[in-house]
């Protein structure tokens, strides 16, 4: 029996999914608990058009988070920063200082959560940063660290 999955079902599948299942299974599980509903000649057209306005909607955030990527690519971040006698500086730089300091120098609200630091930044100079956008949208970032 075919059926499109309401929720995720663990062995079965995840929500939105076109799963083919024992009739007992769906009958006497999945169908009574509504972790699925049966996939009629109208339930899946209806199962087709959300999967269409799905795709649509995540080929929109791609090419948004695309176009952000291109403008990250383009803009060097600099981040005045007190230092000591051999150049060495005094705290380090974190994804939340480089995320404050693209948005006021840049305009461009990036959550700092998806600025990739392997470690803070903790010397002078310039330094490239990953922004990750989107699940395969990925931007450099340069980050220019001066003395202040």
């Amino acid at each position: 029996m075919q059926v499109i999955l309401l929720q995720d079902v663990k062995g079965t599948g995840k929500k939105g999914q076109l799963a083919n299942v024992s009739d007992g299974h769906a009958k006497n599980f999945l169908i009574p608990r509504k972790l699925a509903a049966e996939a009629t000649a109208n339930a899946i057209k209806d199962w087709e058009k959300q999967q269409k306005n799905a795709e649509q909607k995540r080929q929109g955030e791609v090419s948004s988070a695309q176009a952000l990527a291109q403008q990250i690519e383009k803009a060097t971040v600099k981040l005045a920063m007190k230092t000591g006698e051999n150049g060495k500086m005094f705290g380090s730089v974190g994804s939340k200082e480089i995320a404050e300091a693209l948005s006021l120098q840049f305009d461009i609200d990036v959550d700092r959560k998806k600025i990739v630091l392997n470690e803070p930044i903790k010397s002078i100079g310039v330094k490239k940063v990953s922004v990750k956008l989107y699940a395969d949208v990925v931007a450099q970032l340069s980050v220019e660290i001066v003395e202040e």
